[in-house]
């Protein structure tokens, strides 16, 4: 069943904070409407999270359709899955993790027709599949210049799939590095040097001063 979500909000001032302790509490009993078949609860739900998940999924793709598109994804799955959801992890991560594994996978895809793209250019095609990222609303755009937005931007684009889910977590959704961990399935020691490693990237790449980094 398709749902058409509410306009995806994309200023700066729709990034949300952490989900605090009383909002677990109503993310638990949110899930308990959910599991009993309520369509309210699932407009709750999307309008509760929307921001933040099209947001990190936007960070991973760069593009306001996909990410449009990819966002709806994650909600109809919740949707239909719902039902087997057991509370091992928190609501939010476990948004967080459909959203960079469909986001993810997505890029997979885009890059694989990239590819194929170029080779079939080689032989005298003209497909172009690829969509130039848009430059606004972007959190990082505190930074000065649009050059180096662009160039830091790409940069980020080209870490590891690892790295890059924990910086755009850690950065533009500002999760703990124990939230993120749980996100990731794995320790906040390994989410650590993830962000070491992205960061010492990110430094030795972009010139301009990060203040976000």
């Amino acid at each position: 069943m398709a749902y058409s979500l509410p306009l995806f909000v994309t200023s700066e001032s729709s990034v949300c904070a952490p989900v605090s302790a009383s909002a677990a509490d109503e993310d638990r009993e949110l899930v308990a409407q959910l599991q009993a078949g309520s369509e309210a609860a699932f407009r709750t739900l999307v309008a509760r999270y929307q921001n933040r998940i099209y947001r990190t999924i936007f960070s991973l793709l760069r593009n306001e359709e996909e990410a449009e598109d990819v966002a709806q994804e994650v909600f109809v799955e919740v949707h239909q899955t719902i039902g087997r959801f057991r509370g091992e992890a928190s609501l939010s991560t476990w948004l967080y993790r459909l959203a960079t594994s469909r986001a993810l996978k997505n890029r997979r895809k885009a890059q694989a027709k990239k590819r194929f793209a170029y080779f079939t250019s080689l032989l005298g095609g003209n497909n172009d599949v690829l969509h130039e990222p848009p430059d606004h609303a972007h959190p990082l755009a505190l930074l000065e210049g649009q050059q180096q937005l662009q160039l830091l931007l790409a940069h980020i684009a080209r870490l590891p799939d690892q790295q890059q889910v924990a910086f755009t977590l850690r950065h533009e959704q500002e999760l703990t590095y124990e939230q993120i961990a749980a996100v990731l399935g794995t320790t906040v020691a390994a989410v650590e040097s993830l962000l070491f490693r992205a960061r010492q990237t990110l430094r030795k790449h972009v010139q301009a001063p990060l203040r976000h980094v």
